[in-house]
Formats: structure tokens, sequence, C-alpha cells
């Protein structure tokens, strides 16, 4: 499954949307961001979801957690996220 790559600049409610649809599809969906603007976007994009798929019936929940990641030979410490349905 890919792992949404989230950035300051990215759009919450583009995201919304991919996650929306990969918890539909694949029942999960992942999220990795580094640095503060990135975290802020995907949170807001983890609540705007909330949303998209509520009127369904399904309640979304986000597990945070910190991930290694190595960009252009320097290794950073990121948040991941996973969203899935409540059980």
């Amino acid at each position: 499954m890919d792992i949404l790559k989230i950035s300051a600049k990215s759009s919450p409610n583009s995201i919304a949307g991919a996650i929306a649809g990969l918890v539909k599809e694949n029942g999960r969906a992942e999220m990795q961001a580094i640095g503060a603007g990135a975290i802020n976007q995907a949170v807001k994009a983890v609540a705007i979801a909330r949303g998209f798929v509520a009127p369904s019936g399904m309640e979304l929940v986000c597990a945070p957690a910190f991930t290694d990641v190595t960009i252009d030979d320097e290794d950073k410490t990121g948040i991941k996220f996973v969203v899935e349905p409540k059980l």
C-alpha cells in the first residue's frame, strides 16, 4: 500500500479525499509528515476525511507514531499517521 507523503503545501481537502478512498478500498490509509507545517496539514486532512465518510456511517480513528526517514542521505524523524475505521 502507498504511503501518502504530506508537505506543508499539501491541500488538506485533496489529502482527505485520498484518505477516504484508501480507507474504503484497503481498510486503512497511511501518511507520513516531516515538520510542523506538514503535520498540521495531515491533522486537518484527517478531520476533513472524517466528515467525508461520516454520512456512510463510518467513523475514522487515527494513530500517530514516530518514523525514521532518509532524505538525501540524511536521517530525519517524521510522524506516521495510520487512519482506519473504528471497529
